[in-house]
């Protein structure tokens, strides 16, 4: 028998032994997630009679928490660093605390012993050939309170799988351990719903090829990881990994070859999955387990290069502020890593940080887009860190937008059944012109495209947006004097508010405008714009684009015709009418270029034009541009 072996053999004790090594008024940290020592938990309520005023605190758990019950008080208090579905009762009756903390901080608190802890409670593998034992699935906070606790009580599980990295635990830093043959609990994946299904797509379209992804629980961090099976090249920093992720790893899509940081390694802090997952990280070197204070640092996120962090929330305000520990004005989970992963992809080069939720709450009936939070709400992610905001109807874009155009943006992306409501709350609040009107159409994202010019250059052809009027108002005041009289024949000399909101006012059948955008995932950019206008008895359309110059003769102007004569005629028109001036051959070129029957009458400047639809699809023009299959949301 080797000498580590001998000690821990002295060691080694039961359940009920070990928790009599526990004194009064100490503060016990339990093992996180799925790591939680669950016979040792029970044995301190059923074995822990001489205890009283000790304190537990941990993050997450997915096992019992049988110290909180109401007969528990005076022997335990607990604290949540997050709260979970097994405390959140005790710490909204009061009978359990919160404490409101960054995910990164925490083991910085532990070390320091501003949050000192007396006992770590754990979970580890058996100790290997070297009396090395693993922290497994967390290691999160766990790995600074074994290192700073004066007692560490450990099971040994050989169900718990010996994860890589800096999860080693060497026997003879524990003082205690009690052998077990437990199954972990397990987190089933959730079957995405339709909703959950179409934020992804949004969120899978922002995600750029060789990006490092992070996501949390639940079913749309889920349903994300299935959208992005078509990816390539992803790697994975996080501080939570899950079953989605692991399959991702598995198909080769997420390979870490494009890292920046620690590439070829998918770096996290904590497992939660089923048993598939924790034996695929058994002994697994592609996997890194890395403390929170390594994890979570935003500093170190950033050095991840296209760095995307996909996070949820309970509700957003008009103005960008994200509520995600508390629902109705009571406490519900935690800040959690939310804001580490914000601050880190907001710093990264390439970066983006994505807030993901269904526009609606309790079957429909409450919108998580609001006007402002109820009383009681926290505020966990400030309206400066927010970059982009998903839910089934869209992608609001908030970064550098002013509250104006955030509370349209967000608007565009609320539940339609909610918007109006919306709008009279912002307009109550002075964020947008009294005189501004609510988003019409439903689901724009269905009619987006993504194109790709002749010489390679990527655009989004969408719908326009009550959101775009200052990007129009750019647009339009960027236009040079023969551009402005060729479209408008000197008649357009200001782009007024009332103006531009009348363009972008469109609905389902009698007024439509498409934009293009650059760069697609995230335009900041309009460089062109078509727009038609039906009177009403007539099924010919009134029709005007303009292309930004720079942008004209590349094949732009004639992608925007043929998305707008399909648009047309889904709506039931038969076509356009145009007047075009003589001196503007490339727009007349498009024109007769469309395969359509074309009519015209001299007048004095140039021609009026009709263009009918035929029975067959408008497919006459030269391809000078191809169109990805999938509709573009952003």
């Amino acid at each position: 028998m080797h000498g580590w072996q001998a000690r821990l053999a002295a060691k080694q004790t039961d359940a009920a032994g070990a928790i009599a090594k526990i004194a009064p008024g100490r503060r016990i940290l339990i093992g996180s997630g799925a790591a939680e020592p669950k016979r040792l938990v029970e044995a301190l309520v059923q074995h822990g009679a001489h205890l009283r005023d000790n304190e537990i605190v941990h993050i997450l758990t997915l096992g019992p928490a049988p110290y909180v019950a109401p007969e528990m008080a005076g022997r335990f208090r607990h604290t949540a660093f997050f709260i979970g579905a097994n405390v959140r009762a005790a710490v909204q009756e009061g009978r359990a605390d919160f404490m409101p903390v960054f995910l990164s901080e925490i083991p910085e608190l532990l070390r320091s012993r501003r949050v000192p802890i007396d006992v770590a409670m754990v979970q580890v593998s058996p100790p290997d050939a070297h009396g090395f034992c693993s922290l497994g699935v967390a290691v999160d906070v766990v790995r600074a309170a074994v290192q700073s606790a004066e007692l560490v009580i450990a099971e040994l599980n050989p169900r718990m799988p010996r994860t890589h990295g800096d999860s080693f635990v060497h026997v003879d830093e524990l003082d205690a351990c009690v052998r077990v043959d437990d199954e972990l609990p397990e987190l089933p994946c959730e079957e995405p719903d339709a909703v959950s299904r179409q934020i992804a797509e949004h969120v899978a379209r922002l995600v750029p090829d060789g990006a490092t992804i992070q996501t949390g629980i639940g079913s749309i961090p889920d349903a994300v990881t299935t959208a992005l099976m078509g990816h390539r090249d992803l790697g994975i920093h996080t501080e939570m990994f899950s079953d989605g992720l692991m399959r991702l790893m598995e198909a080769g899509v997420a390979n870490g070859s494009r890292k920046t940081l620690l590439p070829g390694k998918a770096v996290t802090s904590f497992l939660m999955g089923t048993r598939a997952l924790y034996d695929w990280a058994h002994d697994n070197p592609a996997l890194e387990m890395r403390p929170s204070e390594f994890t979570n640092d935003p500093l170190r996120i950033a050095q991840n290069e296209r760095m995307i962090s996909i996070n949820g929330a309970l509700a957003v305000d008009l103005t960008g502020q994200v509520a995600a520990d508390t629902l109705a004005g009571k406490f519900f989970s935690g800040i959690g890593g939310q804001v580490d992963f914000v601050r880190g992809a907001s710093r990264s080069r390439g970066g983006k940080s994505i807030i993901a939720i269904p526009s609606t709450a309790k079957s429909g009936k409450l919108s998580r887009i609001v006007a402002a939070f109820e009383e009681g709400a926290g505020v966990v992610t400030s309206r400066g860190d927010v970059r982009y905001v998903v839910t089934e109807w869209g992608v609001a874009d908030l970064f550098g937008k002013n509250i104006r155009q955030r509370a349209l943006a967000l608007i565009e992306v609320a539940h339609p059944d909610f918007r109006a409501e919306l709008l009279e709350g912002a307009k109550r609040r002075h964020y947008v012109f009294l005189d501004q009107v609510a988003p019409k159409l439903a689901r724009p994202w269905l009619e987006e495209r993504r194109i790709e010019l002749a010489d390679g250059t990527p655009v989004a052809i969408r719908p326009a947006r009550l959101s775009d009027e200052s990007a129009l108002q750019d647009l339009f005041y960027s236009l040079t004097h023969g551009s402005v009289y060729r479209r408008y024949r000197g008649r357009a000399a200001s782009w007024s508010h009332a103006e531009v909101q009348r363009l972008v006012d469109v609905d389902e059948r009698s007024s439509y405008a498409l934009v293009a955008a650059v760069p697609p995932e995230a335009p900041n950019q309009l460089v062109a714009l078509a727009h038609f206008e039906l009177e009403t008895g007539s099924s010919l359309a009134d029709l005007a684009f303009v292309v930004l110059e720079g942008w004209q003769s590349r094949g732009l102007g004639a992608e925007m015709m043929r998305a707008m004569c399909r648009i047309a005629r889904e709506r039931g028109l038969e076509g356009f009418r145009a007047d075009v001036l003589q001196l503007d051959k490339p727009m007349l070129t498009v024109f007769h270029r469309l395969g359509l029957a074309v009519s015209s009458r001299r007048e004095a400047e140039g021609y009026h034009l009709e263009l009918r639809f035929g029975e067959g699809p408008v497919d006459e023009l030269r391809d000078e541009t191809r169109i990805e299959a999938a509709p573009l949301s952003e």
